[in-house]
């Protein structure tokens, strides 16, 4: 298989490795849109990122990767709790969609146990720290050989 995949990183995933490390690990945002885009590389990928604290930026995104890119992987940050609009940019992408938190929400607060998004994604990754984004990519790869 081959063709770009999308990752979109949101609000706050810019402080990776320096806000809360007891929670979402020591690894940089850099350090995990690397190892990803060399484990996509070596499965025939290649990867375009955009992180932003802008939910905007996001949505133009999702609609700049319609008829574009094959797939989407999406860490929404809080977005994935309370943004309707990401939802609906979402549901207009007809490849790929998988969601990934480091953290797991269904263990944190309870605003956090509820996604916006969790209706137009093929499926949610959670709480294995940076091993969510290769079990993120791993279905990616499964999902477009099976379609």
């Amino acid at each position: 298989m081959s063709g770009e995949i999308l990752l979109l990183s949101g609000p706050n995933l810019d402080l990776l490795g320096e806000r809360s490390p007891e929670i979402y690990g020591a690894s940089s945002l850099a350090e995990h849109v690397a190892r990803f885009r060399e484990l996509a590389s070596a499965a025939g990928y290649s990867v375009r990122d955009l992180q932003s604290n802008f939910e905007g930026d996001l949505i133009e995104a999702v609609h700049g990767a319609r008829g574009v890119d094959v797939a989407i992987v999406l860490n929404a940050g809080a977005l994935t709790h309370s943004s309707w609009a990401l939802h609906d940019a979402l549901a207009t992408f007809e490849g790929v969609k998988v969601e990934v938190h480091l953290s797991n929400p269904a263990a944190r607060e309870p605003f956090r146990h509820v996604s916006t998004l969790a209706g137009v994604v093929n499926g949610s990754i959670a709480g294995f720290g940076a091993l969510s984004y290769e079990l993120a990519l791993e279905a990616v790869r499964r999902l477009l050989e099976s379609s």
